[in-house]
């Protein structure tokens, strides 16, 4: 029975459009974090005849076409121009708690392990030491800084984009690998986890430009960051030719961490001792991807952040319970809302084969609905 509806039931129904299955189970039951976004931003485009020219006579920043710098390129465009993405409520946001799935099996302690030897040196090169600060410290901000205490916002902004650099290696090796697949025709699940891991590396790929928004990074750092993703690229692809569930185990413990990291600096954010961000608005690239309040402020994107890393800690640990040769993506049709993603670390193979049932259910009653709308006088 397990077989056959998670593993081959659902298939026949993916393969006809998962994407067209996500937007009927969301006008089935319409929510922020399962609803496509159709809405189509209002474009501004500088006309022709007034654009700015350099003395070449080439458009510049005021061009449509022209890249300005690596935040965005459609600079002179406002709008959702990315794939499927959760827009979370202000209850959502809050119902992230800090989760830790424990590594049982021995392919679990070697990811978790790996996880942790990154983590270490993620925070050596970062200089973060997150030292509890004594009750009876009476120390100011500038020296709870200096003795380790506490990252300024450079620290953490140096953190932030290394680790985002890092974070969207996977998921685009990923939809790499199951494309391969797909032409192979070796591996039939390999399709239908293609558009989720497509999500998952242009949800990293927003973060970075977020962040890249409040600074250029130098030389020196995009180096590093270039020799890491290589390493890190070339690693993972070895080590999914292996064992993909060891992959997925991995990248889950990875979320786990990358939570963890945001939670530290909501708090501490809350907490007034990054004061350089308490006030400063929102990047508007942020704005227009979350769909973010006009007025929202920097503290409302990290929010959305650990919400974004909750999902794929969600995803991974769920993906890595399931037959990788055999089981089709539970999550290609729609995915939960974040109060169960957000409370709960993954689904259980079991879980997912109702879930996958769920969502065939939702489809079959939605396309009824709109037969009989069809053949109604």
């Amino acid at each position: 029975m397990l077989r056959t509806s998670i593993t081959r039931l659902p298939v026949r129904q993916v393969a006809i459009g998962a994407l067209r299955v996500r937007a009927i189970a969301s006008s089935a039951t319409p929510h922020p974090a399962t609803t496509i976004q159709n809405t189509i931003s209002e474009v501004n485009v500088v006309p022709h005849h007034i654009q700015e020219r350099d003395r070449r006579g080439i458009a510049t920043s005021s061009s449509p076409l022209t890249r300005v710098d690596a935040v965005s390129t459609v600079p002179t465009m406002q709008g959702d121009w990315v794939l499927f993405h959760p827009v979370y409520t202000r209850e959502e946001i809050k119902a992230v708690e800090v989760l830790h799935r424990e590594a049982k099996t021995v392919s679990d302690k070697l990811a978790y392990g790996l996880v942790k030897f990154a983590r270490w040196g993620y925070d050596f090169l970062s200089g973060y030491k997150h030292k509890p600060i004594p009750a009876d410290a009476k120390m100011t901000l500038q020296q709870l800084r200096k003795e380790g205490y506490l990252l300024d916002e450079q620290g953490w902004l140096n953190r932030i984009l290394f680790l985002e650099s890092i974070a969207g290696v996977p998921g685009m090796w990923l939809v790499r690998n199951a494309f391969i697949i797909k032409v192979d025709m070796s591996d039939r699940s390999a399709p239908y986890r293609i558009h989720t891991c497509l999500e998952e590396a242009e949800n990293e790929r927003m973060h970075l430009m977020t962040f890249m928004s409040l600074r250029q990074p130098s030389l020196f750092f995009r180096a590093m960051i270039l020799g890491a993703q290589g390493v890190f690229y070339n690693l993972f692809f070895f080590a999914y030719m292996i064992s993909p569930k060891t992959c997925h185990r991995f990248v889950g413990h990875l979320e786990e961490e990358a939570v963890v990291t945001y939670t530290r600096c909501i708090q501490e954010m809350e907490a007034g001792r990054i004061p350089e961000w308490s006030d400063m608005p929102a990047p508007q690239i942020a704005i227009d991807y979350w769909r973010l309040p006009s007025d929202s402020k920097m503290l409302d994107v990290i929010y959305a952040v650990r919400s974004d890393e909750t999902t794929h800690r969600f995803v991974n640990h769920s993906l890595a319970n399931l037959n990788t040769n055999a089981d089709v993506n539970p999550f290609a049709m729609r995915e939960p809302d974040m109060h169960v993603k957000g409370k709960q670390i993954e689904f259980k193979r079991d879980e997912s084969e109702r879930y996958v049932q769920e969502s065939h259910d939702i489809m079959v009653q939605r396309r009824k609905e709109v037969k009989e709308e069809k053949l109604s006088p």
